[in-house]
């Protein structure tokens, strides 16, 4: 480390794919000799890993029970009416933190801020209090430019006319949505006398992405840095020696029974075993009655479980997509909410793996997994990612990049990106 140590507030959305990555990236942080603490609803201490501390806010109305019923919102984040209802409760968080944040970083002496991307409150109230602030991206980089389409829309790369006039549209659409959120940070500015830029650190900005799954870009600016996947070392896993595929509908959209039998029945068909993981959203009865053979609990580890798979079934989430990369294992991407079908499509612009829609039937399984086993392309796509992400650097590579840019003299110069 160049410097003395800081202390560094970690300000995310409550969700497991945010604050994992974002944990051991803390702990890296404290390697270096750093202290980090999570700010965020009391319900969110449990997503909090690597012995980071934790302060809560907002105890007047997103106390107990609060983060359980955003999570609910999050799991049908999709069509006319769950789409607008996650957007209203995330503008709702948004509004409690920029509220709570200011007088909250002072109090426990926050020197710095690590701002997720996918939370604006973040970067906004640090530079409200004259604060360092460095941009993660623990899912897909939301730098916005001409020819990359918007980050939760699957569509394809075009490098085009209409590729421009299409992606132009979709970021009208995309802002017209996201109202009340940039409403709520667009007031808060006004109030605070600040400009409500995008809010992305003109200092560094530090993505779990790497080069080669995001589409060609052309303007990231100079503070930005891919680092590949913030990973603990992985857990070891008793399996059975036998082909395996890894299926998994992540942390929020594990409680789809009729897709894992499906899932389940389609491996079987190839003479394969699905091992899959629902999240602790399944009850014991309703995981036994996956059946086919299917080895299923609420949580593998799942790094170690891609190690031996030749193919997995997910829902696009980025950090399962990453370790399945990592392990150079092709996909079958079923796509739900979120980023997951710009993920996939970023997936299938690689070549490591195959989109499908949420409508997931045992036939079209079994179709897929046979077209990403048996035609060497996908596995040798996936194969030059997990390379790539090998030689990323990771964690301790962020860590060192934040570590320099918060200890030495450089200063941020708000409103450049």
């Amino acid at each position: 480390m160049s410097g003395g140590g800081k202390h560094i507030a970690v300000v995310a959305p409550p969700v497991p794919g945010h604050f994992r990555p974002l944990s051991v990236l803390a702990e890296a942080l404290g390697e270096r000799g750093h202290r980090v603490t999570f700010v965020h609803m009391a319900d969110a201490r449990a997503l909090v890993g690597g012995g980071a501390a934790f302060h809560a806010v907002g105890q007047a109305g997103y106390g107990p029970g609060a983060l359980e019923r955003y999570g609910r919102r999050l799991a049908r984040a999709s069509g006319p009416v769950g789409l607008p209802a996650m957007i209203r409760a995330s503008a709702g968080i948004t509004r409690m933190l920029l509220d709570e944040l200011p007088g909250t970083l002072e109090r426990i002496g926050a020197e710095a801020v690590v701002a997720e991307a996918a939370e604006p409150a973040g970067a906004l109230v640090a530079r409200k209090l004259g604060l360092p602030h460095v941009t993660s991206h623990t899912g897909l980089p939301l730098n916005r430019e001409p020819l990359v389409p918007p980050p939760y829309l699957g569509w394809s790369y075009r490098d085009d006319a209409r590729g421009l006039e299409r992606n132009a549209w979709g970021y009208r659409v995309s802002d017209w949505l996201l109202r009340p959120i940039d409403g709520a940070v667009a007031r808060a500015a006004e109030a605070w006398g600040l400009e409500p830029e995008p809010g992305f650190s003109p200092l560094l900005q530090v993505a779990q992405c790497v080069t080669g799954l995001d589409f060609p870009r052309r303007a990231l600016p100079p503070s930005f840095r891919y680092c590949g996947p913030f990973r603990d070392p992985p857990e070891a896993a008793d399996l059975p020696d036998e082909p395996l595929v890894f299926c998994s509908l992540g942390s929020l959209q594990g409680d789809r029974l009729s897709v894992f039998r499906a899932m389940a029945r389609a491996c079987a068909d190839l003479k394969l075993r699905a091992v899959i993981g629902h999240g602790g959203l399944l009850s014991e009865a309703d995981a036994a009655r996956i059946g086919s053979g299917a080895l299923v609990r609420a949580y593998w580890p799942q790094e170690a479980v891609l190690a031996r798979s030749v193919a997995a079934v997910l829902h696009g989430g980025f950090n399962t997509v990453m370790d399945a990369l990592a392990a150079g294992v092709p996909s079958v991407i079923a796509p739900i909410a979120f980023e997951q079908p710009a993920t996939a499509a970023r997936v299938a612009h690689a070549g490591a793996g195959r989109v499908v829609g949420t409508l997931l039937t045992r036939g079209e399984i079994r179709r897929e997994l046979e077209r990403v086993i048996a035609d060497p392309s996908y596995a040798r796509a996936a194969g030059e990612l997990g390379e790539e992400i090998a030689r990323s650097g990771g964690a301790a590579l962020a860590a060192d990049l934040i570590d320099e840019a918060l200890t030495t003299e450089r200063t941020p110069v708000h409103g450049s990106a």
